[in-house]
Parts: structure tokens; sequence; C-alpha cells
């Protein structure tokens, strides 16, 4: 679809030509079923639980090194 153009170089607005174009598009989309929305919360809770996990690792080993080092100096 083109454009219609104004005098000043800004494009025309016209809301009815949007709503269609927004209908047609959501037309499109493929929602998930049930199944597919538990698989994927379950999956996100697990990715997020390992990530937590990591960083609380990483977390007790840089405290301890730091507090190892200023141990070891102070």
């Amino acid at each position: 679809m083109k454009a219609a153009f104004c005098e000043n170089g800004m494009a025309k607005f016209n809301p009815g030509e949007f709503v269609r174009q927004v209908r047609q598009e959501s037309s499109k989309v493929t929602w998930p079923n049930r199944k597919e929305v538990g698989v994927t919360t379950a999956m996100v809770f697990i990715a997020v639980t390992l990530a937590a996990l990591f960083f609380l690792l990483v977390d007790v080993i840089a405290g301890r090194a730091i507090g190892f080092i200023l141990g070891v100096l102070g």
C-alpha cells in the first residue's frame, strides 16, 4: 500500500485504514494452546532458578575471594 502525503511531506493518517490493517495482521497471529503455555512457563521457571543458583555461587565465591584477599593484606 502506498502512503498518501500532505503538502508538508508528512503521511496522511486514516484511522479506518489503520484499524483494518490491525485486524488483518491480528488474524495472522498464532496463539499458543494451554499445553504450550504450561511447558513454556515451566521452562522459564527452570531457567530462572538455574540462573539464580549460578549467580549465588559466583557471589559466594567472589565474596570469599575478596574476604581472603582483604584478610591477608589487611
